[in-house]
């Protein structure tokens, strides 16, 4: 960042920057600000703990290996090395069984899988070691444009200004609703339900993902026998199986994992959350920028939505480092010029999750056949194989 201005000396601003949200993606948005130069606020209320893990692919480790935020890998999450495809619908066409290894691109994983709360543990030990990158507690209740510069009403009743503000508030984001941006929500009959089990035969780094006609049955590797389940299927057969507790959900777990690992035992409470797809016609304007699901939002098919709101905040990053904050209106075109870069990822990667969840949830026998008929060739043809690493992978 190129002539850093002092935010309280030649205007009213607090700060250069205010990143509203506590997430990993809040967290690595403050962050990665921050290490441009700029004065930041992050304002963090707290929120419940998030047992939830996050598959990240390559491109992903490797941003928050490269911005500081995490060393190796290995110190924090499991190795995925293999991708395993079972088509368990039980339809007239059905897909072939399919596995995809990294070593097949050169490449010792497709990524790592992290405990959401040791990643956000990491997160804040790098954020308490940035002096221009302050941390308050605090939620925002009130957005506004003022005649100056944006301002936040926070939930303690006092106002914050700063040209630039990310809204990092997720999936009901007040800045994004405030700030009037126009996006498009919709929902799904479907739910996902999360939860850890222990198996009695381990997976490996093997994600094994079982694709049935409500949605896939995935487990992602946790380190020796654990394994992360996403059970995708209608709200009510979830919200049902939940209620019965283990006793119900065991012999669920068994029949739809093929009694392919031995004995199952549940380590974590299960935990239901509703799916639906948001997106927004631009990610940024007016010096106000979207990252992670304030943005976007989907399914969770092809461990993309936490990889979707790093590479928010990579490309945030790269268009701070290249504006001059002498320029009275730098927060406005660093808005645009966030928004431009990332529309055609949005684009591409929201299109791709919603035609894969979509295809899974397929009736008709031409959508069926063209699924199948996709895997196939997934299967037998090592060039497009690569081609489909690369997408899923985010690889630009």
């Amino acid at each position: 960042m190129s002539d850093l201005p002092n935010p309280s000396a030649s205007t009213s601003a607090d700060a250069d920057a205010i990143v509203v949200g506590g997430g990993l993606v809040g967290l690595a948005a403050a962050i990665a600000v921050a290490k441009t130069g700029l004065q930041v606020i992050h304002l963090a209320p707290p929120g419940p703990v998030d047992n939830r893990t996050s598959a990240l692919m390559m491109p992903s480790v490797e941003f928050l290996r490269s911005a500081g935020l995490i060393e190796q890998p290995e110190a924090l999450g499991h190795r995925l090395s293999e991708i395993r495809i079972i088509d368990a619908t039980g339809r007239l066409i059905r897909a072939p069984e399919t596995l995809f290894e990294a070593r097949e691109s050169g490449l010792e994983a497709f990524g790592w899988n992290f405990a959401n709360q040791r990643l956000l543990a990491q997160f804040r030990t790098r954020a308490a070691e940035l002096p221009n990158l302050e941390t308050r507690r605090l939620g925002v209740a009130e957005f506004a444009f003022e005649a100056i510069l944006p301002e936040l009403t926070l939930t303690g009743g006092s106002r914050l200004r700063a040209p630039l503000i990310v809204g990092a508030d997720g999936k009901k984001s007040l800045i994004r609703s405030a700030a009037g941006f126009r996006a498009r929500e919709n929902g799904f009959t479907q739910a996902a339900l999360v939860c850890d089990l222990e198996l009695t035969r381990p997976i490996g780094g093997m994600s094994v993902e079982f694709h049935y006609p409500q949605g896939p049955f995935t487990l992602v590797p946790a380190g020796d026998n654990r394994a992360n389940l996403v059970w995708i299927d209608d709200r009510e057969v979830l919200r049902g199986a939940k209620a019965g507790g283990a006793e119900r959900l065991i012999p669920i777990f068994q029949a739809k994992s093929q009694h392919l690992f031995g004995p199952i035992t549940l380590a974590t409470p299960a935990h239901v959350f509703p799916l639906s797809t948001l997106s927004v016609e631009r990610a940024g304007f007016r010096g106000v920028v979207l990252v992670g699901e304030a943005a976007h939002a989907f399914p969770p098919i092809g461990a993309q939505g936490l990889n979707l709101g790093l590479r928010d905040v990579a490309d945030l990053a790269a268009v701070l480092k290249g504006v001059a904050t002498t320029n009275p209106s730098w927060a406005e075109e660093v808005s645009k010029a966030y928004s431009d870069r990332r529309a055609a990822d949005l684009a591409r990667t929201g299109g791709m999750v919603d035609a894969l969840f979509r295809s899974l949830l397929a009736d008709m026998l031409p959508a069926q056949a063209m699924r199948s008929a996709g895997l196939w060739a997934l299967k037998l043809l090592p060039g497009l194989r690569r081609q489909a690493f690369s997408l899923g992978m985010g690889i630009r």
